[in-house]
């Protein structure tokens, strides 16, 4: 992802950052490591940024392209979150880590960009989708109150996770999981990415998405039970 106009040099400060200089020259190109990593980008390394750029942005965009209205809305807004690490990583005060702080950015600069085009996604409150009356489960799949064996299974679910792994990773099957995910809540949906796609911890969907940890596992588990259903229902209606 090229960025127009904009190039990163050394900078002219030769002595401001000399003890993050050495720590990369003894081990460098280690951009796993939040301390090279910034030391790379303070000093216009190339390299640091295009690792950056290769292990984010695509996961960037995705993230993005929830809050915005379009794909070339929510290009725009990863280039503007690249312009503002590059420009503000001197300020940058390594209380959070370079993952977490690089998406919080992208976040509020999607987030501004839906509230401009009055996209209602961008308005999407969290705590309205905690509110909201949503049953992990269909209530008419268990058996009413006052019945023989009350409470369990009416319909029991198909054992989908049971099908061979073929199938389970064909085109058709993850075609309906994107479906699924697509159909989200926003907040719902984009818990489930960083945790399910993205293969991110708790603790950091917590700390980019501004979320206290029950709130993070409610999303989690509204938005699995919704795919799971989904799942169901796709090898429900499949089955020979």
């Amino acid at each position: 992802m090229a960025l127009p106009g904009l190039a990163l040099h050394p900078r002219g400060d030769a002595g401001h950052h000399s003890s993050e200089n050495q720590y990369v020259k003894d081990v460098a190109s280690d951009y796993s490591d939040d301390r090279v990593l910034v030391a790379g980008l303070r000093r216009g390394d190339d390299a640091a940024f295009g690792w950056l750029l290769d292990r984010y942005g695509a996961s960037l965009q995705r993230l993005a392209r929830s809050y915005v209205a379009t794909a070339a809305a929510a290009e725009e807004a990863v280039q503007e979150t690249w312009i503002a690490v590059i420009t503000g990583i001197d300020r940058f005060e390594q209380r959070a880590s370079v993952k977490t702080w690089l998406y919080r950015i992208l976040i509020n600069v999607a987030r501004s960009k839906g509230v401009r085009e009055h996209r209602t996604v961008a308005f999407a409150s969290v705590r309205d989708e905690l509110d909201a009356d949503e049953p992990a489960v269909d209530p008419n799949r268990f058996v009413r109150a006052g019945e023989a064996r009350a409470g369990s299974w009416a319909a029991p679910p198909v054992p989908w996770d049971e099908e061979p792994e073929g199938r389970l990773l064909g085109t058709e099957t993850l075609a309906v999981v994107e479906a699924a995910i697509a159909g989200l809540p926003p907040n719902q949906a984009r818990v489930l990415r960083l945790r399910d796609l993205e293969g991110w911890a708790s603790a950091e969907v917590c700390n980019a998405l501004e979320l206290s940890e029950t709130n993070q596992r409610v999303l989690l588990h509204r938005a699995r039970a919704k795919v799971r259903q989904a799942l169901e229902s796709h090898f429900e209606g499949s089955t020979p």
